[in-house]
């Protein structure tokens, strides 16, 4: 994994009235890797994301995202990085094929929407409309969105929340991939058997402030050498194990 810091993150602070949401972080993002930022609900994760997407002004600190400062270049910013729009960023008249021919405009980008459908298995849904497609192939296909202006840091806010064990261990088999040609990914997720297996660092933040950053298994390996035992014993296999060994990996739609 490349050393270079693609993100910086220096002091960041975003106050709503006497409310602190993000309290004086400070974090960076290397390049190439896929970044968990964990926490619970309210923690101020979404907040400080969308910060560094450029879609919520922050009250003090510094953002660097590829070498360009937040203060001084957004446009910069914003054409290197690829964010995962929620449903309402759609079209509803429009077929997928369509909708990503109309993002390619809007980045003044020559893409070819049928190969991006192949990224993500959806070229038999070419012709369909974001509403008709199960919740898997709504996910797909919002991060193949992301990919249209070939971005260099994906951002994905909780991309598998709601979907079957099957959508969601493909999907990470796609987010693996986007990190495989060179991109980096930041990701926020409730499911933290889905940081620890996607995930080169995490940070748990808590209250506005990180309380930790590290890889999943020096976190872990710290907890267990501060004696922390599990009521149960830790098997070989779980039951999302045994589900998808009896009904299989393959993309399942519905």
């Amino acid at each position: 994994m490349e050393s270079t810091p693609i993100i910086s993150v220096r002091n960041l602070v975003k106050k709503y009235g006497d409310f602190t949401a993000v309290n004086d972080i400070s974090f960076e993002v290397m390049e190439g890797e896929i970044f968990g930022l964990l926490g619970p609900n309210g923690a101020g994760k979404t907040t400080t994301l969308e910060i560094i997407e450029t879609l919520r002004e922050k009250t003090s600190g510094e953002v660097i995202v590829n070498g360009k400062n937040l203060d001084k270049e957004p446009q910069a910013i914003k054409n290197v990085i690829g964010v995962q729009l929620q449903a309402a960023g759609y079209y509803p008249n429009l077929n997928l094929k369509q909708i990503i021919e109309l993002f390619g405009g809007l980045y003044n980008r020559d893409v070819d929407p049928m190969a991006l459908l192949d990224t993500v298995n959806l070229r038999d849904k070419a012709k369909s409309k974001f509403k008709e497609l199960s919740g898997g192939q709504k996910q797909r296909f919002s991060i193949a969105t992301t990919l249209i202006n070939e971005p260099k840091v994906i951002f994905l806010d909780e991309p598998t929340t709601g979907l079957d064990p099957q959508a969601r261990r493909n999907l990470w088999e796609l987010i693996k991939q986007l990190r495989d040609r060179g991109a980096t990914v930041v990701i926020t997720t409730h499911y933290m058997d889905e940081a620890e297996e996607l995930c080169d660092r995490v940070a748990i933040i808590d209250s506005g402030k990180i309380m930790i950053l590290d890889t999943p298994d020096n976190l872990i390996d710290k907890l267990i050498a501060g004696g922390f035992k599990r009521r149960k014993e830790v098997k070989a296999a779980n039951l999302e194990d045994v589900f998808l060994d009896l009904t299989g990996k393959e993309w399942r739609e519905g």
